[in-house]
């Protein structure tokens, strides 16, 4: 095994596997409680800014030059993005306020300072001459987290806005606009168990000042955060690649892939808030922490193939589990 992550990103790296299976359920807990792991601890914020902050700006950045149609805000939610923007700005100054700053002035503008690139904003809530871009584009370039706004229209939820640059095998392009429901329609088991239609009913339900999370979670190859539908050309032959190279590759470049999700009801407009932070671990940085090797091994063995299959690595799975268990510690 020939590759290390940066220190912090092992620490804080959300394990998604609180048992040896794994069945697709709601699976939410209240926001802001940190989680202890082997390897350190993570969800204190519902933000987190780490080694990459930067790098996956820029990174965010580009995706956006290249296709603006993964940043969208339907006309009736431009007040909800500002709502996002403040609430997003009030938490990053409170988890990091030796990186972040915002203020009221006595006028009722607000100044906002980002230490680490160096921006310095003052602006009118609602007025977005007084912004350098729209409030979505410019706080979605602040923040690792991809952003969804929800509207909630009676008991359903539309998903209506956002800056989705790191979608796992979706189109938020082709998803602007459609309900909750209709952009879960191809996921295995969950119609059946009832999962989407109770996560709706949670969703609709949640309260101001109550973010909850949850995790999700598949394999990926290669540290890439765009695999969206949209570019399947490029990461989508990686599957047949993978099964041709030698072990140490192949535990250097297959990563459990987790998305932390919060769920933040907004003050000022009572959209949702959706936010969805990608975390990537090597095969053969997860193994140096055998509580994860062993539990990781035990839930992709038991997985059952539909799911294997839906989340895209059913081709290369028995070889996922077969490396895993060639890692255990000798006797």
């Amino acid at each position: 095994m020939s590759t290390r992550t940066a220190a912090d990103l092992v620490t804080t790296f959300p394990f998604p596997f609180p048992q040896d299976t794994y069945r697709y359920s709601t699976n939410v807990e209240p926001a802001g409680r940190p989680v202890e792991t082997p390897a350190g601890q993570w969800g204190s914020s519902m933000l987190a800014v780490d080694s990459e902050y930067h790098h996956e700006l820029n990174e965010r950045a580009e995706i956006l030059q290249r296709d603006p149609s993964r940043l969208q805000v339907l006309d009736h939610m431009r007040p909800a993005a500002w709502d996002a923007m403040l609430t997003l700005m009030q938490e990053l100054a409170l988890a990091y306020p030796q990186d972040f700053s915002l203020t009221r002035n006595a006028d009722g503008t607000f100044t906002w300072i980002n230490h680490l690139l160096g921006w310095h904003q003052q602006f009118t809530w609602g007025d977005e001459s007084s912004l350098p871009t729209e409030p979505m584009a410019y706080i979605g370039a602040q923040v690792q987290e991809d952003i969804a706004l929800l509207d909630q229209r009676g008991s359903e939820l539309f998903v209506d806005a956002g800056v989705i640059t790191f979608a796992a095998d979706w189109s938020f392009g082709f998803d602007v606009g459609m309900s909750f429901m209709e952009i879960h329609g191809p996921v295995p088991r969950v119609h059946d168990l009832g999962v989407i239609a109770r996560a709706q009913t949670f969703i609709t339900r949640l309260q101001v000042g109550a973010p909850y999370r949850r995790t999700n979670w598949s394999l990926t190859i290669g540290r890439r955060l765009d695999v969206a539908t949209e570019v399947y050309d490029r990461w989508g032959p990686d599957r047949g690649w993978i099964q041709t190279v030698d072990d140490t590759t192949f535990g250097d470049a297959v990563h459990l892939r987790v998305e932390v999700q919060h769920l933040v009801r907004l003050p000022q407009t009572g959209a949702v808030m959706f936010l969805i932070r990608t975390c990537m671990l090597p095969l053969s940085e997860l193994a140096r922490i055998e509580p994860w090797r062993a539990r990781t091994h035990a839930v992709l063995q038991e997985l059952p193939e539909d799911m294997a299959d839906y989340k895209g690595f059913l081709s290369y799975r028995d070889r996922a589990v077969a490396w895993l268990d060639r890692q255990a510690p000798a006797d």
